[in-house]
């Protein structure tokens, strides 16, 4: 079992240009660190925002960075340059619609401003490619919920192994 090359990507254009912190991709990669027990490298970048942009970010990952799993935060809202879930969209060969309907409806119960997001996943080759919001708190609420699925969908994937933390996410795989 190879361990999971994790790439993290905060899609922002004031964070790109360092005038305003960056805290997305550090929640993501917290969430990372309490809820993964087996190795995993995890890199992370941040991006401007733009379709062009983005997608090329998560082509570099996918084709030539080795990554398993691409987490993106940002973008995903209703803003003209909120462009991210059009970026996946150009480069996934396959969309999985069950993690942007589960996002958006655990995020439902903390705030009725969740209809406005656009979180997806989908998978380009051997990774998996899933956008989150930028807030901390919903990426937690968000990673919370479809993470459980993430190690199974790797294996399937025959992509990087991920073992989970059952006390912080209990990850899925069938009895066999």
């Amino acid at each position: 079992m190879t361990a999971a090359r994790i790439a993290v990507l905060t899609v922002s254009d004031r964070a790109s240009r360092g005038e305003y912190e960056d805290r997305g991709g550090p929640a993501i990669e917290a969430w990372l660190r309490r809820a993964v027990t087996s190795e995993v490298e995890i890199i992370r970048e941040i991006v401007p925002d733009g379709r062009e942009v983005v997608a090329g970010a998560f082509r570099r990952w996918a084709d030539e960075g080795g990554a398993d799993l691409i987490l993106a935060t940002g973008g995903t809202g209703p803003s003209p340059r909120d462009l991210t879930p059009e970026a996946m969209e150009d480069v996934v060969e396959r969309v999985f619609p069950g993690f942007g309907e589960l996002m958006r409806a655990v995020s439902l119960r903390e705030v009725p401003t969740a209809i406005l997001s656009r979180q997806g996943a989908g998978t380009r080759g051997k990774t998996l490619i899933i956008t989150l919001p930028g807030k901390p708190s919903a990426i937690d609420t968000c990673l919370n919920a479809v993470f459980p699925a993430v190690p199974y969908c790797l294996d399937l994937m025959e992509a990087g192994w991920i073992e989970t933390d059952p006390e912080v996410c209990k990850a899925f795989r069938p009895a066999k």
